[in-house]
């Protein structure tokens, strides 16, 4: 349970929060990344005696988010999510004492620098990782690597590029394999995604042409890059629905400011009964989702239960949408405002699309289903 965590948790929140207070409120993710980097915070954010070697702490881990959410940039945030969650946990759990993975490890999870997670790629459809186009040629002396990874967040101002590429013919998950690319390496072409959207992500797509490397820039063994990364997607899809707590209840609060201070015939809207419903609904199934987070963050974060993650994953795209919708018409033409509601909303659809369509994901979780009844009836 989140609440339960030990003291050295319980006194994270305001680490993560005082890091961030002299930062500029306009500053990019790099600028985000690099203030917690230097306070500690991301190295004290994960417990090193996981299986992983280096889980993020769920309760930790949800007052990172929150502290960053509390900026309200969901680019910036979604940054954050994705190298705090997945990017940092896959080059720990498999650097070694010495070269460039340890060196970007070390230099990520100081702040020094920041890493793009390349995972999806122009050939593969949606979650179809294992459609990937993206080939590394594994040779005696140098890595050759070609493809285009599309709609990668933090890929325009990373300094590292974690790239998921296959070294062998065929879909199975002992087909691919984690690359460390240096972003200035020859070969390597990034443009910005076209999009208004969470612009503080720095969204980009990647091209890699004929890019040659040191054999030393495999991160981990040659066939385990899948094996990796749904491991450490389970953390990530935690993460998300942990952000989505933090953002949903950010808007709530807003939306409940705007109630309370607007009139409709001498009275404020909160005292309208159609009003306080909706919104009381929306309270119910944020503080649902809440506590799923408190009861499998453990089991997601250190024992990589993907059938928990894939609830989580899913409840989030559940609760996201129809909450923030809830809130953006409850402000009215408030909510078409710059970076208002609306465009929240917006927004939030990275909650059920990003890390696996919400209804590709319920199927894994229809899949399991036998496995929560029984945990159900318990």
């Amino acid at each position: 349970m989140l609440q339960a965590e030990p003291a050295p948790a319980a006194r994270h929140r305001p680490r993560a929060a005082a890091a961030l207070a002299g930062v500029p409120q306009d500053a990019p993710a790099t600028g985000v990344w690099e203030a917690l980097g230097t306070a500690g915070v991301l190295h004290d954010l994960y417990d090193r005696a996981g299986p992983t070697g280096c889980a993020p702490a769920p309760g930790r881990l949800a007052d990172l988010l929150g502290a960053v959410d509390a900026r309200a940039d969901n680019g910036v945030t979604l940054s954050v999510l994705v190298q705090a969650a997945s990017a940092v946990p896959v080059l720990a759990a498999c650097a070694p004492e010495t070269g460039p993975v340890r060196q970007a490890l070390d230099q990520v999870r100081s702040g020094e620098s920041t890493a793009a997670l390349a995972a999806t790629d122009g050939a593969a459809a949606g979650s179809d990782l294992a459609g990937l186009g993206t080939e590394v040629t594994i040779g005696r002396d140098e890595l050759l690597l070609t493809g285009t990874k599309r709609w990668i967040t933090t890929a325009c101002t990373a300094d590292w590029l974690l790239v998921l590429a296959r070294h062998r013919p065929g879909r199975h998950f002992t087909s691919f394999t984690w690359v460390l690319v240096p972003a200035t390496a020859p070969g390597v072409h990034i443009r910005p995604a076209d999009t208004d959207l969470l612009t503080g992500a720095a969204i980009g797509h990647i091209e890699l042409t004929d890019v040659r490397l040191p054999l030393d820039h495999v991160v981990g063994r040659p066939g385990r890059g899948m094996a990796t990364f749904a491991r450490h997607m389970a953390t990530e899809r935690l993460a998300g629905a942990l952000w989505a707590v933090a953002l949903t209840s950010r808007v709530l609060a807003d939306t409940k400011e705007r109630l309370t201070r607007e009139t409709a015939g001498g009275q404020s809207l909160w005292h309208h009964d159609a009003v306080r419903q909706r919104y009381a609904a929306c309270l119910v199934q944020v503080r649902q989702l809440r506590a799923l987070c408190e009861s499998l963050g453990e089991r997601v974060a250190h024992r990589q239960d993907l059938t928990a993650a894939a609830l989580l994953k899913s409840a989030a795209g559940l609760v996201a949408d129809p909450v923030l919708a809830a809130c953006a018409q409850l402000q009215g033409a408030d909510g078409f405002a710059r970076g208002g509601a609306q465009h929240i909303r917006g927004e939030a659809a990275v909650f059920g699309i990003g890390g696996g369509v919400t209804e590709l994901v319920l199927g894994a979780v229809a899949d399991n289903a036998d496995t929560v009844l029984t945990e159900l009836r318990s």
